[in-house]
């Protein structure tokens, strides 16, 4: 059984880990092409906003009926698998990548359209290597939450019939049903080391991007070899007499070379990967719009009359969830600031602490939260009543999803340069003029990303937790008004058309928040709060 379980668990972490890498790599790519062009990035701002908030069970209709029932047999369902797990994944990492193109100092952008570098050049000099402390900000909570959902995602069922592939959640969902407490134990135990060790490496890997990619951060990198002081972006701050020479210097890094005849057409190229991004997108959004429009010409009138009638109903619902979502929000927040300064500040408690964090986070929930409510909830009941439900749900949706903004913060606090730090010792701030006047302004660009991946990952714990039948003995966890509820509870009655009607007025409101929030905040960061420009203006 131990080696079973280590099988399931190895091809679970390979799983996790390849579809991160897809995620990395194809938002590379995509994020290019969307800071380029206008309209591709409302498109994917708010169809990214859309599916970050959508929980991973809202996709099983579209797995069933594309990997599952088009293609089939083994292949179709670990495809299944596989796009259900990239979906719980994959949009925070693209956020992250799209948030540092939007921050990239104009100075770079300059230096490498002056030396007429194609998109890959351009992405390999520049835009790759600008995005790296974002990309590995947002390995940790991806790993997290891969492991997180990976109990929904290896196994599911729709209807009377169940589809699993091999790994630790197929084992796991298994084990429970045969009343195998003692072998799930030893199946967490063994989760944990393998996301220690993952932990562990991404940990040396986030110190090696920081030191590497950041402008000149408090964390000195080791190199092989005898030095050589032009690659050093420190000293040649230090040696510089004014800001055209320190560009002039950074720049040479990026590998002066004389420029054939030929590349200057690679900025007609461009310009047509532009205009191809753009038809894309508008392709798209027709695509959207020419299928809703469908849908709703297929609906019968007494069926309008009746979703319309129950709309009040999902809107107090949603009320109520964003009112969840918010405290939930300010939670991880404040929880986020203090814990991550701590945590970047101190290096012992930054190599014990962190792989502690991220090996909790990553253990699912679904596995130990039953065993949590189940010790708590007598106690809890006679001391809270029924807001005991509405504490439960609250932690579930506060352990779904406060390690975003908490690693966002951690990684853009160790991102700060050095400079800075020198300075507020010498003007001798103390620990809240610091935070006010240097630390949040600096870390404002992750924050921004990490606090949009947070709210829109709070919907998924939201999901499980607001209506969990027999989660311990007969009792039922439920609150009385939620939208997520409300769907669960529809679906599970057959009532899809209500469960659509309800999902696409909770779309329409996370698109309208994307653009008047997420959308802000991060042209907002992009405008004032770029701590690498203070690099050049000093």
């Amino acid at each position: 059984m131990i080696s079973l379980l280590i099988l399931a668990a190895l091809a679970t972490t390979a799983r996790v880990l390849a579809l991160v890498g897809l995620s990395v790599v194809s938002g590379w790519l995509l994020c290019y092409v969307t800071v380029k062009n206008r309209v591709a990035e409302n498109v994917f701002v708010s169809i990214v906003e859309v599916l970050e908030s959508v929980p991973v069970i809202s996709f099983f209709p579209i797995v069933l009926l594309i990997f599952v029932q088009k293609i089939g047999g083994p292949l179709g369902v670990e495809l299944a698998v596989d796009f259900l797990v990239f979906t719980a994944i994959v949009w925070n990492i693209w956020m992250g990548i799209y948030q540092a193109y939007k921050t990239l100092p104009r100075e770079m952008v300059e230096v490498v359209e002056n030396y007429g570098y194609g998109i890959l050049g351009k992405l390999r000099k520049v835009y790759i290597p600008f995005s790296m402390p974002r990309v590995v900000a947002n390995l940790f909570p991806s790993v997290a939450d891969a492991f997180f959902y990976i109990t929904v995602s290896e196994v599911f069922s729709v209807g009377t019939t169940t589809y699993a592939t091999f790994g630790i959640g197929t084992v796991v969902d298994s084990l429970l049903s045969s009343g195998q407490y003692s072998q799930v134990e030893l199946a967490i135990l063994i989760i944990a080391i393998l996301v220690a060790i993952i932990t562990v490496s991404l940990r040396a890997l986030s110190r090696y991007v920081v030191t590497k990619y950041a402008l000149d951060t408090d964390i000195p990198i080791r190199r092989r070899g005898r030095t050589r002081l032009r690659y050093s972006v420190k000293l040649s701050v230090l040696t510089s007499t004014n800001p055209l020479v320190r560009i002039a210097k950074y720049s040479r890094n990026l590998g002066a070379r004389v420029i054939p005849r030929a590349e200057i057409s690679k900025k007609t190229t461009s310009r047509l990967y532009t205009y191809v991004g753009a038809g894309v997108s508008l392709a798209v959004l027709g695509y959207l719009i020419y299928g809703a429009a469908s849908l709703v010409l297929s609906v019968p009138d007494p069926l309008w009359f009746r979703l319309f009638s129950v709309t009040p109903t999902i809107l107090l619902d949603l009320a109520y969830d964003y009112l969840r979502v918010a405290i939930i929000a300010l939670l991880s927040f404040a929880i986020a600031v203090f814990l991550g300064y701590y945590l970047a500040a101190n290096d012992k408690a930054d190599r014990f602490l962190v792989p502690v964090i991220q090996a909790l986070l990553a253990i699912p929930a679904p596995l130990y939260f039953p065993l949590l409510v189940g010790f708590s909830l007598p106690f809890l009941l006679h001391s809270l009543g029924w807001i005991a439900g509405e504490l439960y749900v609250l932690t579930l949706g506060f352990i779904s999803a406060f390690y975003y903004i908490l690693f966002s913060f951690w990684i853009g606090v160790k991102s700060i340069p050095v400079e800075y730090w020198e300075l507020s010792r010498n003007l001798r701030m103390g620990f809240w003029t610091k935070m006010r006047r240097m630390v949040l302004p600096s870390t404002f660009p992750y924050m921004v990303a990490g606090l949009s991946s947070t709210i829109n990952s709070i919907w998924g714990g939201l999901t499980i937790a607001e209506y969990w039948p027999q989660i311990v003995d007969n009792y039922t966890l439920s609150v009385h008004h939620g939208l997520m509820a409300f769907l669960d509870l529809q679906t599970s009655q057959g009532n899809i058309a209500y469960s659509a009607w309800g999902s696409f007025i909770f779309g329409i409101v996370v698109v309208i928040f994307s653009i008047f929030f997420t959308r802000r905040l991060l042209d907002l960061a992009r405008k004032r709060y770029v701590m690498e420009e203070g690099i050049y203006a000093a």
